[in-house]
């Protein structure tokens, strides 16, 4: 877990991934030679902060968002949201600005909801400030802050080490709305002929949902993928005998939003863990469902 945790810490809301996709760079130039296949590295000018791994003949990409939600400084000691964090006085936020680096205090106003820091100065105005990451791990779970997506970006990395024939993708902006996967999923359908998507991101513990019971393979969100597609998907979960759980909700999204809307005929499907207490310091995920999260996709890419 020491690869999650170093994730986990890593400075990179919406917007300013570029230290992800530094840190995945040299990750992947460092460790590809134990890997089953080294992938051609695409990233650079034209992919802003993104980042390509493609491996063999590939059929399915894999897409996995590298940004978080966190805060930024408006003017005087105001904060507004990058995207929807949860907020709560007296959470721990870090950052840096021109004068050095940044431990401050978020205060939320009981009447109307706006939001400040308390630090001993004034923050740089633009600056992000980001949940303080406090990584914990038992025998049964990982709490941190940032789970959405660090996860589900680890959970590909794992993939990755054996994968023979595939594309891993990692885009940004997810939280505040996506901006990346459009171009990113032209370019890979352009060059390779690609239809086919698996989304590698983070769900909700519900009432039907629960931790422990293994990863979330969702019917629907506030988008509905090809019923024929999840089809195949839960066949092949049942077929392996991958603990698995169908979710079924009528809000939220992802980076599959971005691929129902474009006008190339994708397949797509959200797999995930789920976790409790979303978008918090304290997001907390049941290792068998990250254990059934790298089953499934490892499944997935080689029989899709």
């Amino acid at each position: 877990m020491e690869l999650l945790r170093r994730l986990c810490q890593l400075h990179a809301p919406s917007g300013n991934e570029v230290q992800m996709k530094e840190f995945l760079l040299r990750y992947v130039q460092d460790h590809q030679h134990s890997w089953k296949v080294q992938p051609q590295i695409i990233y650079g000018e034209g992919f802003q902060d993104c980042l390509l791994l493609v491996f063999g003949k590939p059929r399915t990409v894999i897409f996995a968002h590298m940004d978080s939600i966190g805060f930024m400084v408006r003017y005087g000691k105001q904060l507004v949201k990058i995207g929807g964090p949860q907020t709560e006085t007296g959470y721990t936020l870090v950052g840096e600005d021109s004068q050095g680096k940044i431990e401050c205090t978020l205060r939320e106003d009981e009447e109307d909801g706006s939001l400040t820091y308390d630090f001993h100065r004034e923050i740089d105005r633009g600056t992000e400030l980001v949940f303080q990451c406090d990584f914990r791990e038992t025998e049964e779970t990982i709490q941190s802050c940032y789970l959405d997506n660090r996860l589900g970006v680890w959970s590909a990395l794992q993939v990755a080490q054996t994968l023979e024939n595939g594309v891993v993708a990692f885009g940004g902006w997810e939280e505040v709305g996506g901006g990346s996967v459009r171009y990113l999923a032209k370019y890979i359908h352009e060059q390779y002929g690609i239809t086919q998507a698996l989304v590698s991101d983070i769900t909700w513990v519900t009432e039907g949902v629960r931790a422990g019971e293994g990863v979330a393979i969702s019917l629907r969100d506030s988008l509905i993928p090809r019923r024929s597609f999840v089809r195949k998907i839960i066949r092949l979960a049942q077929e392996a005998n991958i603990p698995h759980q169908i979710e079924v909700e009528n809000a939220g999204g992802s980076d599959g939003k971005e691929l129902q809307h474009s006008d190339i005929p994708w397949d797509w499907c959200f797999i995930g863990a789920p976790e409790d207490h979303v978008h918090s310091p304290n997001e907390l995920v049941h290792k068998k469902d990250i254990e059934a999260m790298v089953d499934i996709y490892k499944l997935l890419m080689h029989k899709l």
